[in-house]
């Protein structure tokens, strides 16, 4: 799966980077230190967005970047249907803030490496 990052300098927060839905589904399994399944994200998902509600593939094609990424891991279980995963995720809330604050100062750094280390100074 190619899927890119954006960062949206409109907002703040997760939203920044995150759409409404895909952060609803990090806070979902951040609460849930066992995991859950695609189905019961996508389902939790829609409870809190109401009529905003969003398509299971739309969920199951994030949760799959996200493991893709290393933000989630995956555990293979099989039941009713056959094979599906059990999506974990591999940092907590802080930690995944770090991941991606990490992951866009390195990006600056490539693109704009005088420019964001100048930049840089004036916050540290």
């Amino acid at each position: 799966m190619n899927r890119k990052t954006e960062f949206d300098t409109s907002q703040v927060g997760l939203r920044a980077f995150l759409k409404d839905y895909e952060e609803e589904a990090m806070r979902i399994l951040w609460k849930k230190t066992e995991g859950l399944n695609s189905r019961d994200v996508w389902a939790k998902v829609n409870e809190v967005l109401g009529v905003n509600a969003i398509s299971r593939a739309s969920i199951i094609n994030f949760l799959e970047y996200m493991r893709e990424t290393g933000v989630l891991k995956g555990v293979d279980r099989t039941g009713k249907g056959g094979h599906h995963w059990i999506y974990v995720p591999t940092m907590n809330e802080a930690q995944f803030k770090a991941y991606l604050a990490n992951n866009l100062i390195e990006n600056l750094l490539k693109s704009f490496p005088e420019e964001t280390k100048q930049v840089l100074k004036r916050y540290i």
